[in-house]
């Protein structure tokens, strides 16, 4: 089922309002790349197509602004926020210190039960290809979930409500630019940079996975950058 569907569903048990089926779609259309970036949202075109009215849509697009997912222009209405190599770098450091905090809270309290989460986390994500397709390779939508999931899972025991919601966003913002890594065949291991990750936080060794897992985020944001320079696909 779409996620339209999904959410239509909920809304007809009266779970979700007009304006959220809105911003849960264009949001998630966004993050995937359906709607690219610096494209014209236009609102009543959205409005038809989500079978919505204009002002959950206007209303939905307001909430993504301050999320830095969509661009107000005066009198030019909406547009999906443009990609640049200075916000990734930007994206970049301000993920590698929020990451710093989350993990050193999360090893200091996690339990058991964090313990289980990323190992059964880091199973599922092995188990999953990153691309897929044989004469275009895509990234593979079950690995993204799951790529989500195992980096929530290693800091979800910080135990701060604010601190999980500002690693999740920019988390997704700087998912927006993965796909890019794809134009640049670096030889890296993936799987095993993970495993790596995941044996430092059962270790409970904080200064190892911060570490870690800081040259890990950053070794991503070079293959784009490096990516970028050859396809010219972002400023």
């Amino acid at each position: 089922m779409s996620l339209i569907g999904e959410i239509r569903e909920l809304e007809n048990g009266g779970a979700r309002s007009q304006t959220t089926l809105a911003y849960e779609v264009i949001r998630s259309d966004i993050l995937k790349g359906r709607h690219v970036p610096e494209k014209k949202l236009k609102i009543q075109e959205l409005a038809e197509e989500l079978q919505v009215s204009p002002g959950a849509v206007r209303e939905a697009l307001s909430r993504l602004v301050p999320e830095q997912l969509v661009v107000s222009r005066d009198q030019r209405g909406f547009v999906v926020a443009p990609l640049s190599i200075a916000d990734l770098e930007d994206l970049t450091d301000l993920r590698c210190e929020i990451e710093a905090v989350a993990l050193r809270r999360s090893v200091e309290r996690g339990d058991v039960e964090w313990e289980a989460n990323i190992l059964a986390a880091e199973h599922r994500l092995r188990r999953e290809p990153v691309v897929v397709g044989e004469t275009q390779e895509a990234l593979n939508p079950e690995w993204v979930d799951r790529h989500a999931a195992f980096h929530y899972a290693l800091v979800s025991a910080c135990g701060s409500r604010r601190l999980l919601a500002l690693h999740s966003q920019l988390y997704e913002q700087s998912e927006r630019y993965r796909g890019l890594s794809l134009h640049v065949k670096a030889p890296r291991d993936v799987d095993d940079e993970h495993h790596v990750i995941a044996g430092l936080a059962l270790k409970r060794d904080a200064e190892g996975l911060v570490r870690t897992m800081v040259a890990h985020l950053r070794r991503t944001t070079d293959l784009i950058v490096s990516a970028a320079a050859q396809t010219k696909r972002v400023a």
